[in-house]
């Protein structure tokens, strides 16, 4: 049974009749005392094939859930590497209608598709267009970096009646009210950023984000996913001996692009070096409590 969500105030809004894909993928995890492994791509890049092959290659690899990026000509919190991604997705003319390939591709290799994007482009797709369409892709939940509770009564209402889940961002400078205000109205989990800035490839990962973890179940979030920095096994299982889910970007994104970082590798090059990494990654996380 699914709790109803509720606005700022505490107000119920509607019933979630569809059970959430993503919080069964915890209660599993949890069980084996592990946590899971959400990897981030944003659709289209280095091409819209390629990218459901990489998608693919994720999922068998180790990847729990898969974190689709809606590439945005704005992205104010994404770091050069996936900014170069996302630049190169927009080129080849990547439009919010097609994605919808990339959550069917997700859901028939078997892992939970969650869709990234700012909330502009849902805004001009339209909300309760976007949320049918994305169930009957077969999706999970959105992550929203730019959309706060407050603001959300229309996506709350809409993802209520299509079972969807509600990711919202906490950070380090949460104050405890903004904590209990979006872990009343999350679903699925919280996504607590490590620090504060853009995402990137981060040399070593500081202890404020397992603090925050900390104060962001204290505010009655059940699942509190950390991400923005790691890029190593090391750090992912860190993260992972503290938190529900780790979430990696910028690093499986490396995979694909060409040294320069402007221009996409190889193809062949590129998957391998995909598999790999996502190996690496699941190999530190799942074990992270081990």
């Amino acid at each position: 049974m699914t709790n109803a969500a509720t606005t700022p105030s505490g107000q119920p809004l509607g019933i979630s009749h569809r059970p959430s894909p993503t919080e069964a993928m915890f209660a599993k995890f949890k069980a084996e005392d592990k946590p899971a492994f959400i990897g981030y791509l944003p659709y289209g890049f280095p091409d819209p094939e390629v990218s459901l092959d990489a998608f693919r290659t994720m999922v068998e690899h180790g990847v729990d859930a898969v974190e689709i990026g809606l590439p945005y000509s704005d992205p104010v919190m994404d770091g050069p590497v996936i900014q170069a991604a996302s630049s190169i997705a927009l080129n080849n003319g990547e439009t919010i209608r097609r994605v919808f390939e990339a959550v069917e591709t997700v859901a028939n290799a078997g892992g939970v598709p969650l869709i990234m994007s700012y909330w502009n482009l849902i805004y001009h797709y339209g909300v309760e267009k976007f949320a049918r369409d994305f169930e009957n892709a077969g999706g999970a939940g959105l992550i929203t970096p730019d959309l706060i509770p407050d603001e959300a009564g229309e996506w709350i209402e809409a993802s209520d009646r299509h079972g969807l889940d509600r990711i919202f961002l906490v950070s380090p400078d949460s104050a405890d009210e903004r904590l209990e205000v979006v872990a009343r109205n999350a679903r699925g989990f919280v996504y607590a950023a490590a620090r504060m800035g853009v995402t990137g490839e981060r040399a070593s990962i500081d202890a404020s984000p397992e603090t925050l973890v900390a104060r962001t179940r204290k505010a009655g979030a059940k699942n509190v996913c950390v991400g923005i920095g790691v890029s190593t096994a090391e750090q992912g299982a860190k993260v992972g001996s503290y938190a529900d889910g780790v979430i990696v970007g910028s690093a499986l994104v490396h995979t694909l692009l060409a040294d320069d970082n402007r221009s996409p590798r190889d193809t062949a090059e590129g998957l391998k070096l995909l598999a790999a990494k996502s190996e690496e990654l699941a190999a530190g996380i799942h074990g992270a409590r081990a």
